[in-house]
């Protein structure tokens, strides 16, 4: 025997072997649709008995391994089952001859035989005949079941009959000797009876044991396919007694191998050959013993001697039955299969035996689950050295090798097999490599290696398995898939390959692979669509998320410009609390929750959106990765995709990834996707190990209209970094003086796809240490508003008035440099009628600082430059211009002032959900000085509702420069050089001015009281005043502002009396004119008050005290002959209440003609003494006295 049958178990020697074949031409399908029907009737119980029948099956069966029948009846064909087509009457005759050939090839062992023939009809069908079945067609064919029945029945009728016969042997002594093939030519022309050497020899004994030990040993195998489970036992234990005495091992071993046989059909009527559905339990198999059946240590039987008939054979054998132990314990039975293998192992042509005794025992050890001792059986099976096998032969052999190894849970040896088995399919020798069969078989390898087709096994933990044997196996995929033909499938191993074991590929190997990779994907390239196998195995997409390495992801807000803000009003709304209390932990749970995943910012509808991986390329070559993108879901997204190339080795790289939202809703970054080596991959991020992420789903609002601004001032080299953290999109600059104003003209561009509807305009000045008066910036937006709604691609212009006014105030520095050695004295008429000596007045003291500023400052004025008043000049004017004969040297300090513009904006459907944008636009203003005022003071005027402002102006450009002030002529002043003017000014009522809102505030202090006054009292004398600078030769003016110079005595200076006082000389005012009158005319005075203080005054008594002045220092008051009074000298006023008015009348009476003045004086009493002198300034009367009319 010659042929193997690797599918041998133990219980299959309970089995009869039936052979179904084909005769003539029979289609493969309707023959195996009729096979399939016959085998499944494996097993019937035999009528009127406890016993049943099992067959086994096979289409195809080699004849020579029929001639081992005698040696183990298992192997001997009895029954054959011929299914043929026959559509005509003249072709039956053939067919049948057919039949008979069939029979012929298995007639020296077959019980019985049927034809089965299809397609035939007529009388040929209607002859009865048992051992022909006819049926019109292969549907038509309901009885096929019962007739194999029958069939089956008829061969255990031949089979009990034989075994009757054996066991019931009436020949005498003479048995014949059973044999297998290759022993019978050792026993021809032996006459074991009549020879003399044998007599002598004692051969007759030895040779009639061995007759009869390989006799019993043949019941037995009867006795065991018939149903006859204890009978069989003793049969072989019989045997092994008888056949051990004649050291006949070949049958020693099948008789032991007989005995585990039964003894495992004992123990697992379950079977061990791995099929579906247990077998039948035996009705006739030692229930006394069932609960014994795993006893361990049962014994052999002991055969009584008397118990053998004269030719060895009992045919009763209840005897033995109901006194032996006859069963093997599970131990004792691989014990028998080693012996019995040994005992096969001797003969060289038992190797096919011993091939199938180790696969049985391998079964049995697998249920048993005892592997260590199952591989050393296998180990054995393979070095069993068969015939010459065939490459078919071969396959088969490492095949059953590696499913036996899987069966006792050696894998990887399994796999080890199976790859053997594949490298088979495509060995040299044959003719046509089944590529397809190799590929299939290694695929069945993976398992063993550790090794699985799915790319998210390897992102759980530690590498398994061998990494250079599963390379070696993933190439060997490669190489089977480009032989069949599948370029797709070779493209998917490799890309496979290349992502799974990177970390243990050489930078040599690589290269190689990359290379291999690019080559075969410019065919075939590589895509995420699953691949089905022929068989049904599907292998999913690999995504190359190792090229590159991703670390981490991270979504991006929008730039400053353009991130949406909700209207206030509005954020509060649709908030709703399921729980009653304040604080509830489940639900700060689950809000921490989707914080993990949810970003706090939202992404605009039609606006680019950015996310930012940090990659890293793992290649010892620069990586290049084509059409790189993200991958969403939520809402309908238009991703940007992008082609970068990455260094070798080049560490953690930024990569930004972009991409338009078209709709609104919640989105979320799935991942990203990539083409590298021409392999499309789609990285997702829940599959990305060590990934580092803020969240990845992001709220996309309705699309709203984008601003960009343009201006007609420089880009600024500075930055300006406010303190809120706000951005600044753009950034101007520009120069000015101090005091100087310029237009800046801003264009609104509407570049985004939605109309901008509303616009509000904001400024913030950043901290300064300069004290800014006035507005900086201003704008009317009414002419702006009124071109909205703006279009897409429509500009407006807006247009923003910049006006610095910082303290005109002298600096420190400066007035350091202003000695009084380069002061020279010039003269300026001043507006006065009379002669007055300029002397120092506290008024005259450098200002004060102004609140708030610091001894340090710039601004802090001290007392360091003595500018000396001139003499009186010959006409009687006071000197009082200061020029700087040699300019100092100028110590020119820059100013910076920053501002914001912030644009509110909105509209489209964002504005409709309460979204709006901001764009802020940031302005560096760079001041340099213009004039500062080094000193103030003030001279009083003729009237009393008047008074001179004397301002010492200092030129601090590079420039000649010019003041002015209203209905004053300009000042010329040179670049460094300092002048005093004088104005001319009406007095202020600082009482009617309206209360601040800070004079209001309940919380406003009396410091900041006092201080807010005295700005608005400085706002009102500087717009009065209309102080102005020009510098002609840049053509640039401004204003020079007093705000912050006035110290408290020029203001009280500037300010009208609570108490006005008012003389009129005949009816007319006198004020700043002389009155005229004629000599020897009465002439009418009249004092008026008016109360404007909130408080009541008086009564008062005032004397009119005339006098001349000689313009020589010297005052005559010795008028009596000169001027009379008509009634009494001194007036008398009553109580005056808040508001009101009162007078006084009377009238003088002047003799000679000249200038007369009336100089009023107040009698002091304790009412007046209460009222500050100040209160009580009354205008001086300048009467001339003309020569009376003829």
């Amino acid at each position: 025997m010659s042929v193997p049958d690797y599918m041998q178990c133990a219980e299959d020697h309970q089995t009869l072997l039936v052979v179904v074949q084909p005769v003539g031409i029979i289609s493969e399908e309707n023959f195996f649709r009729i096979y399939k029907r016959i085998s499944s009737v494996s097993q019937i119980s035999v009528r009127d008995s406890q016993r049943v029948l099992y067959i086994r099956y096979r289409h195809h069966y080699p004849p020579e391994n029929n001639e081992w029948g005698d040696f183990q009846t298992h192997r001997k064909v009895v029954g054959l089952i011929t299914i043929t087509d026959c559509f005509s009457a003249k072709d039956w005759p053939q067919t049948f001859e057919k039949f008979h050939v069939q029979k012929e090839i298995y007639g020296s062992t077959l019980y019985d035989s049927r034809l089965f023939v299809f397609g035939l009809q007529g009388e040929i069908t209607e002859q009865p005949r048992t051992d022909v079945a006819f049926y019109p067609n292969y549907e038509d064919c309901e009885t096929v079941e019962k007739r194999i029945e029958d069939f089956i029945e008829s061969l255990f009728i031949v089979l009990e009959s034989k075994r009757l016969d054996r066991a019931t042997d009436k020949s005498g002594d003479k048995i014949p000797l059973l044999c297998v093939p290759f022993e019978k030519k050792d026993f021809v022309g032996l006459d074991t009876d009549s020879s003399p050497v044998s007599v002598l020899l004692g051969l007759k004994r030895h040779y009639k044991k061995r007759c009869q030990g390989r006799m019993r040993k043949h019941v037995g195998d009867l006795c065991l396919q018939a149903g006859m489970l204890q009978d069989s036992l003793v049969h072989y234990h019989m045997s092994v007694e008888l056949l051990r005495s004649v050291n006949d091992f070949l049958w020693l071993g099948a008789a032991l191998e007989g005995l585990c046989s039964a003894s495992v059909i004992y123990h697992y009527p379950a079977g061990t050959g791995g099929k579906t559905g247990a077998r039948r339990c035996q009705g006739s198999s030692l229930p006394a013993e069932a609960a014994n059946r795993h006893r361990p240590g049962a014994q052999e039987v002991l055969i009584d001697p008397g118990a053998l008939t004269t030719n060895g054979i009992n045919p009763d054998t209840s005897a033995e039955i109901g006194r032996a132990k006859n069963c093997l314990s599970p131990e004792d039975i691989i014990d028998k299969y080693k012996e019995a293998i040994s005992y096969y192992s001797k003969y060289k042509n038992a190797g096919v035996i011993e091939l199938e005794a180790c696969v049985k025992a391998v079964r049995v050890l697998a249920i048993q689950k005892r592997s260590m001792e199952a591989s050393e059986f296998l180990q054995n099976a393979v070095y069993i050295n068969l015939r010459q096998l065939s490459e078919e032969e071969k396959i088969q052999r490492y095949s059953i090798l590696s499913e036996l190894y899987e069966l006792i849970g050696f894998h990887r040896k399994s796999a080890f097999f199976k790859r053997v088995a594949a490298m088979q399919c495509v060995a040299p020798s044959i003719s046509e490599p089944g590529w397809r069969a190799c590929y299939k078989l290694l695929l069945e390898t993976l398992p063993g290696y550790s090794l699985s087709l799915d790319p998210k096994d390897f992102n759980k933990g530690t590498h398994r398995g061998w990494a250079a044997v599963q390379m070696r196996l993933l190439h060997e995929l490669v190489y089977a898939s480009r032989r069949m033909g599948n370029p797709a499938l070779s493209v998917r191993h490799l890309s496979f390959l290349l992502q799974t074991m990177l970390d243990f590929l050489s930078d040599q190997e690589k290269k190689d692979v990359t290379q291999s990779l690019e080559n075969y994907t410019s065919k075939c390239p590589g895509t995420m669509e699953l691949i089905t196998l022929p068989d049904g195995l599907v292998l999913p997409p690999v995504p190359f998320t190792k090229l590159p390495i991703v670390r981490r992801v991270k979504l991006l807000n929008l730039p400053a410009s353009l991130r949406p803000q909700k209207i206030k009003s509005l954020l509060n709304q649709n908030v709703s609390t399921k729980s009653p209390f304040i604080y509830s932990p489940i639900i700060a749970h689950n809000r921490g929750e989707e914080r993990n995943k949810k970003i706090d910012f939202q992404w605009v509808q039609g606006d680019v959106c950015e996310v930012q991986l940090m990659v890293y390329n793992p290649m010892p070559f620069e990586l290049r990765v084509e059409n790189m993108g993200l991958l969403t879901s939520g809402v309908e997204f238009e991703s940007l995709p992008a082609a970068l190339s990455l260094p070798a080795e080049s560490g953690l790289y930024p990569v930004t990834l972009v991409g338009v939202p078209q709709t609104t809703g919640t989105i979320t970054v799935n991942g990203y996707h990539t083409t590298v080596f021409g392999v499309f991959s789609d990285c997702l991020l829940d599959n990305l190990p060590g990934i580092k992420t803020s969240g990845s789903t992001v709220e996309v609002i309705p699309a709203l209209p984008r601003l960009q601004i343009s201006t007609s001032l420089p880009r600024s080299a500075h930055s300006l970094q406010p303190s809120s953290g706000d951005e600044i999109s753009t950034n101007v600059s520009v120069q000015l003086y101090n005091g100087e104003t310029q237009q800046l003209v801003i264009k609104l561009e509407n570049i985004g796809m939605e109309p901008l509807e509303k616009l509000e305009v904001t400024s913030k000045i950043l901290t300064t240490k300069e004290k800014l008066y006035g507005d900086f910036l201003s704008w009317k937006l009414e002419e702006t508003v009124a071109q909205f709604p703006l279009q897409p691609g429509k500009v407006a212009t807006f247009i923003v008035n910049i006006k610095v006014k910082l303290d005109f105030s002298c600096q420190e520095n400066l007035l350091q440099d202003l000695s009084d050695d380069g002061i020279s004295v010039s003269g300026f008429p001043l507006c006065s009628p009379f002669r007055q000596v300029v002397r120092p007045r506290a008024e005259s003291k450098p200002v004060n600082p102004p609140e708030g500023s610091k001894p340090g400052d710039p601004s802090h004025v001290k007392n360091k430059a003595s500018l000396r008043h001139g003499d009186v000049s010959e006409m009687g004017t006071p000197a009082c211009v200061l020029r700087a004969s040699a300019q100092p040297p100028l110590r020119k300090t820059l100013h910076t002032l920053e501002a914001i513009l912030n644009f509110k904006y909105s509209g489209g459907p964002g504005h409709v959900e309460g979204y709006y944008r901001n764009l802020s636009l940031g302005l560096h203003v760079e001041v340099e000085p213009s004039v500062f005022f080094t000193r103030v003071s003030t001279l009083p005027a003729t009237s009393t509702r008047q008074c001179h402002l004397l301002l010492d102006v200092f030129n601090s450009t590079e420039h000649e420069l010019t003041v002015s002030a209203r209905s004053n002529e300009e000042l010329v002043l040179h670049a460094g050089e300092c002048q005093r003017m004088a104005i001319q000014v009406d007095k202020f009522n600082f009482e009617s001015f309206p209360a601040s809102p800070g004079e209001k505030g309940q919380f406003a202090s009396s410091e900041q009281l006092e201080e807010e006054r005295q700005e608005a009292r400085g706002l009102e004398i500087n717009s009065k005043l209309d102080v102005r600078w020009r510098i002609p030769s840049l053509k640039r003016t401004g204003e020079a502002s007093v705000e912050g110079l006035l110290n408290q005595l020029v203001l009280e200076h500037l300010q009208l009396a609570p108490l006005q006082w008012d003389v009129l000389v005949d009816g007319q005012p006198c004020d700043c004119e002389a009155a005229a009158c004629r000599v020897g005319d009465p002439v009418r005075l009249e004092v008026r008050l008016t109360n404007r203080s909130p408080r009541s005054v008086g009564p008062f008594a005032l004397t009119v005290v005339p006098f001349q002045d000689h313009q020589n220092g010297v005052h005559n008051y010795d008028l009596h002959n000169a001027v009379s009074f008509v009634g009494s000298s001194t007036f008398y006023l009553d109580a005056v209440q808040p508001l009101g008015q009162s007078a006084c009348l009377g009238a003088l009476l002047f003799l000679y003609t000249g200038d007369f003045f009336l100089h009023i004086r107040f009698h002091e009493d304790s009412r007046s003494k209460e009222l500050p002198p100040s209160w009580f300034c009354l205008p001086s009367v300048h009467v001339r006295a003309l020569e009376a009319q003829a």
